[in-house]
């Protein structure tokens, strides 16, 4: 595919910034991701939330121009049962930003001959860009056979077939093609595999969207595995939203199952003064991302805004059905709190609040992340030693 100024311009400005690590600049440029794309596509614009299809065929330069935008597409819905240029009820492929794309691939710091894992291959373009860059080796896992089957071809019309592309459950890795130099992601987790850990080398390096079930926004982190292979341990590095492995989905709660007539009555009712600015207020503030951190075995639910007070509700996903919802109001002086159940999650949620505040509001580049094969997960702040949540707790 002919590269144009637009795609030369995108990758300019992402090496500007600062986002390019050495040697990725002329891959980028030599591999634009319109190459492999489908011909409709959902793009997904982050600031405002919007959602546009746009088909090939009938805005040849308005999908060019998404291709190349610093902007994720949307490539499958429902797991390829959507038809038509509506929106499905679940987006379960896509292409991600090149921003993001840089900053992974920065993380996973990649050296030419070095033999990678990808897991969730999507279109393709992550792992002809590996491959392009030198990698040894590259295999791809992907678990729909339709994009399995499109990315295989995409990579050998750009002469890239020999990234090998396996159609399997991303889950359990790729032992046949192990031991590998590094792992990476393009699909969240909130539990890291322990066939991850096993495949990669020991000094080897894995890099994973992961985050907990409380929000659907996660955090790139960059783990290196311990010298006896047991454990690994890194910091987590950026803020982002990818589709979940489909063996770690999870649906929202749904209201009737929490909040009974029983439930309502027996509720107790109490106040707070933390608003929802300093606590839960933005997809992409840090706030909300520790609370899930620290409050475990919870999802935040909002509900829509009604007289000057914006609903948000806690849910217990352990099963007991326990729930808060905290009345916010515009004015952010003290709002109304129910709490149902045998855990108190407001409580929770400001004891988090305070502890995290108290360390003086860590986030990024100063939380990390250490697992180990057995699924045993554990945050800490600054040094590995310096453990703030529970085990297996998120």
């Amino acid at each position: 595919m002919t590269t144009t100024g637009s795609w030369r311009g995108l990758v300019a400005r992402l090496a500007a910034d600062g986002m390019l690590a050495a040697g990725w600049r002329p891959v980028f440029e030599g591999l634009p991701r319109a190459g492999f794309l489908p011909d409709v596509i959902w793009q997904h614009r982050v600031r405002t939330g919007d959602v546009e299809a746009v088909e090939r065929a009938r805005e040849p330069e308005r999908w060019r121009a998404a291709a190349e935008s610093d902007d994720p597409l949307v490539t499958q819905w429902d797991d390829g049962g959507h038809q038509g240029l509506e929106q499905g009820r679940v987006a379960s492929s896509s292409a991600s930003a090149p921003s993001v794309v840089a900053a992974m691939l920065a993380d996973l710091d990649v050296y030419p001959g070095q033999r990678v894992l990808e897991v969730g291959t999507g279109t393709g373009w992550n792992a002809g860009l590996l491959h392009r860059f030198g990698a040894g080796a590259v295999t791809t896992v992907e678990v729909d056979r339709a994009l399995a089957d499109a990315a295989r071809a995409a990579l050998e019309r750009q002469s890239l077939g020999a990234v090998t592309v396996v159609c399997g459950d991303g889950f359990q890795g790729h032992p046949a093609g192990a031991p590998y130099d590094r792992v990476i992601a393009t699909c969240g987790v909130h539990t890291i595999p322990g066939a991850w850990l096993e495949q990669c080398r020991p000094g080897g390096r894995i890099v994973v969207p992961w985050g907990t079930r409380f929000t659907r926004t996660e955090a790139t982190v960059a783990l290196t595995v311990a010298a006896d292979g047991r454990t690994a341990s890194g910091m987590l590095t950026a803020l982002v939203q990818f589709m979940s492995l489909r063996a770690q989905r999870q649906d929202l709660p749904a209201y009737g199952d929490y909040v009974t007539a029983e439930s309502r009555e027996k509720a107790e009712r109490g106040t707070t003064v933390l608003t929802l600015g300093a606590t839960l207020a933005g997809e992409w503030d840090i706030s909300r991302f520790v609370l899930g951190l620290l409050v475990p075995d919870c999802a935040v639910v909002f509900d829509a805004p009604q007289d000057g007070r914006q609903p948000v509700w806690l849910c217990s996903l352990g099963g007991d059905r326990s729930w808060a919802c905290v009345l916010f109001r515009e004015d952010e002086k003290s709002s109304t709190v129910y709490q149902y159940g045998g855990r108190r999650l407001w409580d929770e949620a400001e004891a988090a609040h305070a502890w995290w505040d108290g360390q003086g509001r860590p986030g990024l580049g100063r939380l990390g992340l250490t697992v180990d094969g057995h699924g045993r997960q554990h945050i800490w702040v600054d040094t590995p030693d310096h453990v703030v949540g529970l085990p297996s707790a998120v």
